[in-house]
């Protein structure tokens, strides 16, 4: 379960810790206490990080990939957690204005070998770190599409891929819909990545993604 209290879409604008944190922990706390699975907390302030580790959280997911703050990866090392390291331009707010890529594989890749170099630096293990392409961000429409359709590409970094691609906004372009309106879109996109090389996929439509899924392996099977 993945929770996280900053919203990191095109434009968003920042949050501070304080503000943050009092949005995460009282559901972080409530959410520990019902569930017996990881709890992965999406935030890119090693403030923050520490606190909700502190309070049970067991991963951390960091948009940027441990270059907003440079603390993260010492907090994450500190609490042996998992660090799902995502490929981002800029920040929120500004990341649209940076999807000019003259060979689009091979610099995110590049730039995600960066993201694991700090982490290992600081001394996390290979073992604990998950890589996510950032569909989405500072990406156009088309770039989203290519980045899920030669994902095998990727497979060069010999770490889990994690694909987050549910409602997003490149599906509403594709398809013309509202964000109420993109399961379907949704659903296709889980699917080309997992068959593409993905390892995890994040989701809000839980239920649904877990039937779709587990028609498709049983035909497959």
């Amino acid at each position: 379960i993945d929770i996280g209290a900053e919203s990191t879409r095109p434009g968003a604008v920042e949050v501070s810790i304080d503000e943050e944190l009092a949005r995460l922990i009282p559901v972080l706390q409530a959410v520990i206490n019902v569930v017996d699975v990881p709890v992965s907390i999406d935030t890119s302030k090693s403030v923050v990080a520490k606190e909700c580790l502190k309070s049970g959280a067991s991963i951390i997911n960091d948009v940027s990939g441990l270059k907003n703050d440079f603390a993260m990866a010492d907090v994450i090392n500190e609490y042996k957690a998992g660090a799902v390291l995502m490929h981002m331009r800029g920040k929120p707010h500004d990341m649209q204005n940076y999807t000019e890529y003259n060979d689009l594989y091979a610099e995110v890749i590049f730039e995600l070998k960066e993201s694991m170099h700090i982490a290992r630096s600081a001394g996390i293990a290979d073992d604990c770190i998950i890589l996510d392409p950032g569909i989405g961000f500072s990406k156009t429409t088309d770039q989203n599409l290519r980045l899920i359709r030669d994902l095998k590409k990727m497979a060069v970094l010999n770490r889990p891929l994690l694909i987050g691609t549910s409602r997003k906004s490149f599906i509403g372009k594709v398809l013309n819909r509202e964000v109420n309106e993109r399961l379907a879109g949704s659903l296709a996109a889980v699917a080309c990545a997992l068959h593409n090389g993905a390892h995890i996929v994040r989701v809000h439509d839980v239920k649904e993604t877990k039937d779709f899924l587990d028609m498709v392996y049983e035909i497959q099977s």
